[in-house]
């Protein structure tokens, strides 16, 4: 079954509030659509990665994975000051498989990286769960060290929001030589996050060759659906911003065509979730991929 592996759930307000130092005021964006819109491409498997605006309450993120069943799985955010052993137990039942630190669109006023990564990788790693990280390269590469010497798997958002380097810049060889560690994976999504063109649908094919290269049997894909607002027209968090006018369509037929490898796309849209998030195959019990 083909994984989309970074979607994002919101509730209406009303019901689910969103942080006050929100940036901008998120529109509802439901699972059945997302299921809709997956199905058209042969994608039946999500995983949903909790959104800066809701911090560290997790009420749809759960909501989501207890109506996709063993289809569903997520990334969700703690506190790691106020995390319990018997509420951790839960989230893995309901199909939880990591822990997400946002050095890219946190809010308020972040915690120092190296103090966050690593609480995430102590609670992660009796779970066999992983610790996904979205931060700008330039980050990534001065805690390089650190992600290396991770005692749990580590995910890197969106081809690690390199912005304007190239594979064979400083900053891209560094972030390319921590994808040869074999517990650090990539998530091959967004390509509108590194592009200056804040529509873009297809991946930077150096940049994609270069991933691969180094870690084809640790990429997945993701379309990071419902497609957040550009931080330019983020206008503040009583305004709701419409998301970007992405075609889902386009996101996967054009990720596909990019690769042009059909072993390749089993690989990253159905192998490699199997492994990373733990899926088993709803009727046998077994693992996929």
């Amino acid at each position: 079954m083909r994984c989309d592996s970074h979607i994002h759930i919101i509730g209406p307000l009303a019901k689910y509030p969103q942080l006050k130092a929100r940036n901008y005021l998120a529109g509802v964006a439901e699972l059945s659509t997302l299921q809709r819109l997956g199905k058209a491409r042969g994608i039946s498997r999500f995983v949903i990665v909790q959104p800066s605006f809701y911090g560290s309450d997790n009420t749809v993120l759960l909501e989501g994975l207890d109506a996709l069943g063993p289809l569903g799985r997520a990334v969700a955010v703690v506190d790691a000051d106020h995390s319990d052993d018997a509420t951790l137990a839960d989230w893995h039942r309901r199909g939880v498989r990591g822990l997400r630190v946002n050095l890219y669109s946190a809010l308020g006023t972040p915690k120092p990286f190296g103090h966050e990564f690593s609480a995430m990788a102590r609670i992660a790693r009796p779970l066999g769960w992983h610790v996904e990280v979205i931060a700008p390269i330039r980050l990534l590469v001065d805690q390089a060290e650190l992600l290396a010497q991770s005692p749990a798997p580590v995910v890197i958002d969106h081809y690690g929001v390199y912005g304007v380097a190239t594979p064979t810049s400083e900053e891209g060889r560094r972030l390319l030589a921590l994808l040869e560690l074999p517990h650090v994976w990539m998530k091959l999504s967004a390509p509108y996050r590194v592009s200056s063109n804040p529509l873009q649908t297809k991946p930077d094919p150096k940049w994609l060759a270069a991933i691969l290269d180094r870690a084809g049997n640790r990429c997945v894909w993701g379309s990071d659906w419902p497609h957040t607002p550009p931080h330019e027209a983020q206008k503040g968090g009583d305004i709701e911003t419409p998301y970007r006018k992405i075609s889902y369509t386009a996101l996967v037929d054009d990720f596909v065509a990019a690769l042009d490898d059909a072993d390749l796309v089993q690989s990253i849209l159905e192998n490699n979730p199997a492994r990373l998030y733990d899926y088993t195959n709803e009727e046998t019990g077994a693992k996929t991929g």
